[in-house]
């Protein structure tokens, strides 16, 4: 990447020091910034920690300096998100967020019109696209923070791809044990679906911290108004 170089330059480090930190060899942050070698997310992690970017600001910043480069590759825009394409097939998002202080207005914009509505963008890197349509959400309360590499903290903004909710009657097997961004008539959720009861067509919500106070419970479907698969996250 042509971003990393230009950081590197600009901030006064060395190819050895910035390959120190990143815990990889001289040779490799050179492969890296002359683009012969796609990066492997932990060490694109760690290069834009060490510059306190995120990725997506680092790719963002790649995608501006590039200009001309990147303007001859077609954008594509669906559903409200813009999706820049990069190398190795991955693509630079603009997508919209749904932050906790709006999550009122973006039900309410849903349940008048069909089409939530939020002002906020936020950028995501992904390295597939899909038909459905993508939303960030940023999350409330710690009830999916239990220390591990699956937690999601207070104040995550999660990555999620709409998911049809008549899917879960069809593929419940394939669909649960996954963490969901669940809009329902009064709040927006982040649980993992444990299961589906066909009888009462409703999802068994999971809460991965297991303090007393986060209880598992079950939701009918028809109180869900949008599901969102989580696919990405972001602290």
């Amino acid at each position: 990447m042509q971003s990393i170089k230009q950081l590197r330059r600009k901030k006064g480090v060395s190819q050895t020091l910035l390959a120190e930190a990143v815990g990889v060899s001289l040779r490799t942050i050179q492969t890296y910034e002359r683009r012969d070698a796609n990066i492997p997310t932990k060490n694109l992690s760690k290069i834009a920690t060490y510059f306190d970017m995120t990725i997506a600001e680092l790719y963002l910043r790649e995608v501006n300096e590039m200009g001309d480069a990147y303007a001859k590759r077609k954008t594509i825009i669906k559903h409200g998100s813009v999706f820049n394409p990069l190398d190795y097939g991955k693509y630079f998002t603009q997508i919209p967020l749904v932050l906790v202080e709006g999550q009122k207005n973006y039900i309410e914009s849903l349940t008048e019109s069909g089409l939530g509505n939020s002002p906020f963008r936020t950028g995501f890197v992904i390295e597939f696209l899909e038909d459905e349509a993508y939303k960030a959400f940023e999350v409330s309360g710690d009830s999916m923070n239990d220390g591990s590499i699956d937690a999601i903290p207070n104040k995550t903004i999660v990555l999620g791809i709409k998911t049809k909710k008549e899917r879960f009657a069809r593929e419940s097997n394939s669909m649960i044990g996954k963490p969901y961004i669940l809009v329902c008539k009064d709040r927006i959720i982040c649980k993992q679906v444990a299961g589906f009861d066909i009888d009462k067509k409703a999802l068994q919500c999971h809460n991965l911290n297991k303090s007393p106070e986060y209880q598992d419970f079950e939701l009918p479907l028809e109180d869900i108004l949008e599901i969102f698969r989580i696919v990405k996250k972001q602290f």
